[in-house]
C-alpha cells in the first residue's frame, strides 16, 4: 500500500506508537448497587490498533469503554493509560475523546462549530486561525469539504456521524472510543462507514476501541475482538483466530453462524473425537481444547463447510440424507435450511458458483449432505 496516501492533512498529526501498551485494564470490576457490570477485566490495548468489544446487550462492554473515557470510576482494579493509572483522571484530562451512539451533537452550531468546540473549551484556548486550519483538515478527512457552514440538521444521519468522528479526531487523542457510532445508519450506508472508518484509522495511526453488537461489523473492521459475557472477557483475539479457533460454543455463536449439535465424547483421540449425539448418532470432529470421554460437548459446523448433492458421487464418504425446509437467495450464495431424521435443522450456505453448475435447490428436495471431519469443531459448551 502506498503510505504517502495516508498521511494526515497538515494540521493532524499522526499518531507515534506508544514504547508499550496505550491503555490497560487491570483487573477492573464495576457495581452498580447490586449488579456487577464488570467482573475482572484485564486487557492490553496497542498503539494503533483498531479493537472491538462485541457481546450482547448488557454484557458490560459499555462500561468497559466508559471506564476507559472516564465517565465511570472503577470499584476495584486499575485503568492505565501510557502506563500511569488514571482512576481518579477527569475525562476531559485524558488523551481520550468519544464518538456516542446518538452523536451528541449541538444542533444550534454549524457543522465547523461542532468540530472546533473542544479546541474552543482548551485553555490556553488556541489561536482562531489554529482552530480553522484544524477543523478544515477534519472536514477533509472526513470528506466534509464545503460542509463547515451546514446546520446539523440539513445533515443526512451518515454525514451527522462523519461530523461527530471529526469533531473526535480534531483534538488528535491518542484513543478514540467509539460507542455504536453506526446503529442508526441504514444497511448500505453502515457497510461505507466500515470501511471509511477503517481508512481514518490507518491514516491517522490513533487507536480506536469499538463496542458493538454486530458481528459482521466487529469481524469487518478489528485487529482485535474481545469477546465479554455476563460482565467477564471469554476471548480475545484477530477475527480469524476466534471464528477459526473459538473457546466455546458461547464464541462460536456469536463470531459467525454455525450449527451445534449437542452430546457427549464418545472416543478421544490426539487427531479425532466421536461425539454422540441425539439418537445414537456419531459425530468426528477435532477437539480446541482437551475434553475427556463421557463429557458434555457440542460439535459445531459452519454453514459453509457443508455441502450439498442430489446423489452421493463416487469416494465420498457417508453423507446424511434430508430435505430442503427453506430456500433463500443472497446473491452470492444462497442459503438453505435442511433436515435430518436424527440430527434436525441445520443451516447450510452455498456459493453461486456451485448453484450454476449444480442448478438449485427447492424446498421438499431430498438431497445429501457432507462435512469433512476436519472442518467440525468440538467445543466445552461453558
Amino acid at each position: 500500500m502506498n503510505e504517502a496516501a495516508y498521511a494526515p492533512p497538515s494540521g493532524l498529526q499522526a499518531a507515534k506508537p506508544a514504547a508499550g501498551p496505550i491503555a490497560e485494564l487491570r483487573n477492573v470490576s464495576k457495581r452498580f448497587g447490586e449488579v456487577l457490570a464488570a467482573d475482572g477485566l484485564n486487557l492490553s490495548i496497542e498503539a494503533g490498533e483498531f479493537l472491538s468489544f462485541l457481546g450482547p446487550s448488557g454484557c458490560g462492554k459499555t462500561t468497559a469503554l466508559r471506564m476507559l473515557a472516564g465517565f465511570e470510576a472503577p470499584s476495584s482494579g486499575d485503568v492505565l493509560l501510557d502506563g500511569e493509572v488514571v482512576n481518579d483522571l477527569e475525562p476531559y484530562r485524558r488523551p481520550v475523546n468519544m464518538v456516542f451512539q446518538h452523536y451528541a451533537l449541538f444542533p444550534h452550531l454549524t457543522v465547523a462549530q461542532n468540530i472546533g468546540y473542544g479546541l474552543r473549551q482548551r485553555r490556553p484556548r488556541p489561536p482562531r486561525e489554529e482552530i480553522e486550519r484544524k477543523v478544515t483538515n477534519a472536514l477533509e478527512i472526513v470528506r466534509l469539504e464545503g460542509f463547515g457552514g451546514r446546520r446539523i440538521w440539513e445533515l443526512s444521519g451518515g454525514q451527522q456521524q462523519r461530523v461527530a468522528l471529526a469533531r473526535a479526531i480534531v483534538n488528535e487523542p491518542k484513543l478514540l472510543l467509539l460507542d455504536e457510532p453506526m446503529a442508526a445508519l441504514d444497511r448500505k450506508l453502515r457497510k461505507e462507514m466500515q470501511i471509511e472508518l477503517q481508512n481514518i484509522q490507518r491514516r491517522l495511526g490513533i487507536t480506536f476501541v469499538l463496542v458493538t453488537h454486530d458481528q459482521e461489523e466487529a469481524l469487518s473492521m478489528s485487529d482485535r475482538i474481545c469477546i465479554m459475557r455476563d460482565g467477564r472477557i471469554v476471548q480475545t483475539g484477530s477475527p480469524r483466530d476466534l471464528y477459526d479457533r473459538p473457546r466455546n460454543r458461547y464464541v462460536a455463536g456469536f463470531v459467525g453462524s454455525s450449527n451445534f449439535f449437542d452430546g457427549v465424547a464418545a472416543a478421544v483421540s490426539d487427531t479425532e473425537t466421536q461425539v454422540r449425539v441425539a439418537g445414537g448418532i456419531m459425530l468426528s470432529g477435532r477437539a480446541l481444547a482437551p475434553v475427556t470421554a463421557g463429557q458434555a460437548v457440542t460439535l459445531s459446523v459452519r454453514p459453509e463447510q457443508v455441502r450439498l448433492a442430489r446423489t452421493a458421487a463416487d469416494g465420498d464418504k457417508a453423507g446424511w440424507d434430508v430435505t430442503v425446509l427453506s430456500r433463500i437467495f443472497l446473491g452470492e450464495h444462497t442459503e438453505y435450511l435442511v433436515k435430518h431424521d436424527g440430527l434436525g435443522e441445520f443451516m447450510v450456505l452455498t456459493p453461486r458458483q456451485a448453484e450454476l453448475s449444480d442448478g438449485p435447490f427447492n424446498a421438499g428436495e431430498r438431497l445429501v449432505a457432507f462435512w469433512e471431519a476436519e472442518s467440525a469443531l468440538v467445543l466445552t459448551q461453558d
